[in-house]
């Protein structure tokens, strides 16, 4: 595994096609509060792209590019929280998303754990530690610490997207499943307005 560490932007030489997994480090869990500190990507191949923004410098040209590119499906793990901050912090709307959460808790009801590390331990065996989840990303530098663990929040999001589509074809819930992908940028966007509590399709 080899982690490669980017200042603001993608370098040239970073090309993603087919699918990048995709996931974001910020400040904190407030959309309305806190800001985007670190994108991690990984093609599946085992090696990591972490583009960090220690000022809030989102100009980025090339990683904008990419995350416009609906010919490059985009893997994360609740995707939600994440194309959120995309969206408020590069104004791009991310298309053909697939969410690790959505598709377990689709087609996983048979258990209640539907989080990263729990679907790493169940699917893949493969332990994550969470140690550096609260870690100050906004620092000037990353320490290697925070690195690895934020290249193992992408390194596992293909391996766990090949496990999750067989049971949903099982289940016949794959048609539900995209349709909720397709949603989800517009959940981003409601959850940016201001709904993100509230059952707009409720009585």
């Amino acid at each position: 595994m080899a982690i490669h560490y980017h200042s603001y932007d993608l370098s040239e030489d970073v090309a993603f096609n087919g699918s990048v997994a995709i996931d974001t480090e910020t400040m904190g869990l407030s959309l309305q509060r806190d800001r985007l500190c670190v994108i991690q990507l990984s093609a599946g191949d085992g090696d990591a792209h972490l583009v960090h923004f220690p000022t809030p410098d989102y100009a980025a040209p090339r990683l904008r590019a990419l995350l416009a590119d609906g010919g490059v499906a985009k893997l994360f793990h609740f995707a939600r929280f994440d194309l959120a901050m995309i969206q408020k912090h590069f104004g791009v709307i991310c298309q053909t998303v697939y969410c690790t959460k959505v598709a377990s808790k689709l087609c996983r009801t048979n258990c209640d754990r539907h989080g990263l590390r729990d679907l790493c331990r169940d699917l893949l065996g493969v332990d994550l530690s969470k140690q550096q989840q609260t870690s100050d990303w906004g620092a000037p530098r990353l320490s290697e610490e925070q690195m690895a663990y934020a290249a193992s929040d992408v390194l596992h999001l293909h391996a766990l997207k090949a496990r999750l589509d067989p049971l949903l074809e099982r289940e016949g819930r794959k048609p539900l499943a995209e349709a909720c992908f397709s949603f989800l940028p517009i959940r981003a966007a409601l959850d940016l307005a201001g709904w993100g509590e509230e059952d707009i399709f409720s009585h």
